[in-house]
């Protein structure tokens, strides 16, 4: 797989060893003489996003926010921003926007943080207000993950938002938790609490037969385990082994497992939650996924 779609898959930002399971060492240098991807650190590589937002918004004395804040942070999101994300002041006469995704919004000095970003706070009231469900709990899992942003303050401050997008906002800050493993993982959750009767908890802790095993999602109340399994960490036969000794354990244990593809969740969402409501509340044959099932 080229190393940017990789990154794009794993949330734009990813460990060599994560990289690597997906892609070669010869492509990813490749990517990077190219500037396809760059190097955070040592063993930390990402996507060009954070620095295509920080020029966007010097081109208009903005700042960068939304999801190029959140690559600039270092986080984790589902979604790459197809243009760069930009603030600028409501009495701020722009030329032209083109380009970039151009909002107007007064912030405080607090909430802008050099080098003209974003603070972490700031930039996961934005996402949650401004984006999708599943792109703005993906954004505030990773934020909590990080441990830049606190889960009690989150709450307060989305509770103190009114206008457009307050609403979803405040349901973000509810149900953001750091205990997800990813972006993927956090979608398949929103779909899940789109699904009425179906509460499911993250990396929960599950009692099997001579085993503790921790499934992506929990709901206890159906006796229900839900994967999000992608090719990243199903690489080897260690792995398939350990899912085949799991999977059948919980079946054992009187536990049903559903297990979703990165597609499912991506581009047949509403196939997905199809049968996330059967599972709850049956009710007949489950359809096939089919092209009408894309996201929008």
């Amino acid at each position: 797989m080229d190393p940017g779609q990789a990154l794009a898959q794993l949330g734009g930002v990813a460990t060599s060893r994560e990289l690597l399971r997906l892609t070669t060492r010869r492509r990813l240098r490749t990517a990077l003489d190219r500037g396809e991807v760059v190097r955070l650190t040592r063993d930390a590589y990402a996507l060009p996003t954070a620095d295509e937002g920080l020029r966007a918004a010097a081109r208009v004395s903005g700042v960068a926010s939304h999801l190029s804040a959140a690559a600039h942070h270092g986080w984790k999101v589902l979604q790459q921003p197809g243009l760069p994300h930009v603030v600028v002041p409501r009495d701020r006469k722009v030329r032209s926007s083109r380009g970039m995704h151009l909002r107007y919004r007064d912030l405080a000095p607090e909430e802008v943080r050099r080098p003209g970003v974003t603070e972490p706070l700031r930039t996961v009231l934005d996402c949650a207000r401004d984006l999708s469900w599943d792109d703005a709990l993906a954004v505030a899992d990773s934020a909590l993950r990080s441990g830049e942003v606190d889960p009690q303050r989150l709450v307060e401050a989305a509770a103190g938002l009114r206008g457009p997008g307050s609403v979803q906002a405040r349901r973000v800050a509810r149900c953001a938790d750091g205990r997800a493993h990813n972006p993927f993982e956090s979608a398949l959750r929103a779909i899940c609490l789109d699904v009425d009767g179906l509460e499911v908890e993250p990396q929960r802790e599950v009692q099997l037969l001579g085993l503790t095993i921790h499934p992506d999602l929990v709901c206890v109340e159906h006796r229900l385990i839900i994967e999000a399994d992608s090719f990243a960490w199903h690489s080897s036969s260690s792995a398939l082994l350990s899912d085949c000794e799991r999977y059948t354990l919980a079946a054992v244990g009187d536990w049903r497992v559903a297990r979703f593809g990165y597609t499912h969740v991506r581009t047949q969402r509403d196939w997905t939650q199809d049968l996330l409501t059967r599972l709850v509340r049956p009710s007949g044959p489950a359809r096939r996924p089919g092209p009408t099932d894309a996201a929008a």
